[in-house]
């Protein structure tokens, strides 16, 4: 069985090969948002035929997309080039499979949901799994393995956008940890602020989130912290406290775990009729 899974992110799109439950090649693009099938299509076909895979050997497709004009666009993909009914992961089609305990579920974002249940079905509960891309997404898994919610916050690459952006004397600069925290020019103290200001950001987040789940959690429960996302490579990740784990694929999983979930309960559904 070969299952193609697609994270559709609002900066990139990771792309998962999986036969059968082994994750066989990973990928990432840059999204464009106005894409259209047959340009999909090309790009998909030119990843897989790096690795000597074709379209039509895929056997399923399951998608978790936080881009709406995207969505369409990739289930259209599916269809009509690959010949599959696509799986979309959201929070109606995980009805049964990730309790949401949030205000408004149908509002969670899909990659979310996916790191959720990854995180649950690999590592229990209580979690953290703290998404590092566009956004720095933190998402909780209680110790029943439900999903809370969290915190999302901008993500690195994108604050020094918005700062380089609004001041036009400030330089486009490489995400690096400077020498130290005290800048002596104008590129150490930007790379201090960015780079040395996130870390802390991410720190103090983590500490308030571990703080009020282990609140919510029996005594004597440990929380586990995992870390996925685009900017896990970042030599500085390890300065954070409290990674227990470092997993750049746990989305892509996340998906084909839905998928696996979705699949057994329509047998079952079907069984039953």
């Amino acid at each position: 069985m070969k299952l193609l899974a697609a994270d559709i992110g609002n900066t990139n799109v990771s792309i998962g090969l999986f036969e059968d439950d082994r994750l066989a090649r990973s990928w990432r693009a840059i999204t464009h948002a106005d894409a259209t099938p047959d340009e999909v299509a090309a790009m998909l076909t030119g990843l897989l035929a790096l690795d000597g895979h074709r379209l039509d050997e895929l056997d399923a497709v399951a998608l978790a997309s936080v881009v709406p004009s995207l969505s369409e666009t990739w289930e259209r993909l599916a269809t009509e080039r690959i010949g599959v009914e696509p799986s979309v992961i959201d929070a109606a089609s995980l009805d049964g499979i990730l309790e949401i305990r949030i205000d408004r579920p149908a509002e969670a974002g899909a990659d979310r949901l996916a790191n959720a249940l990854a995180t649950r079905t690999e590592f229990g509960g209580p979690a953290i799994v703290i998404d590092l891309g566009t956004s720095t997404n933190f998402d909780l898994v209680d110790a029943d393995g439900a999903y809370i919610g969290g915190a999302i916050a901008p993500g690195m690459g994108l604050s020094l956008e918005a700062l380089v952006g609004r001041a036009s004397k400030l330089p486009r600069i490489e995400l690096r940890r400077p020498p130290s925290a005290i800048g002596a020019n104008t590129i150490h103290a930007m790379q201090s602020g960015a780079v040395l200001g996130y870390i802390g950001l991410v720190s103090g987040l983590l500490t308030a989130l571990r703080g009020e789940l282990l609140e919510r959690s029996g005594a004597g429960s440990r929380v586990t912290v995992v870390a996925t996302g685009g900017y896990t490579h970042q030599p500085w990740l390890h300065e954070v406290p409290g990674i227990d784990a470092v997993e750049p694929d746990l989305t892509l999983r996340g998906i084909r775990y839905a998928w696996v979930a979705m699949r057994e309960r329509a047998h079952a559904t079907a069984a039953e009729r």
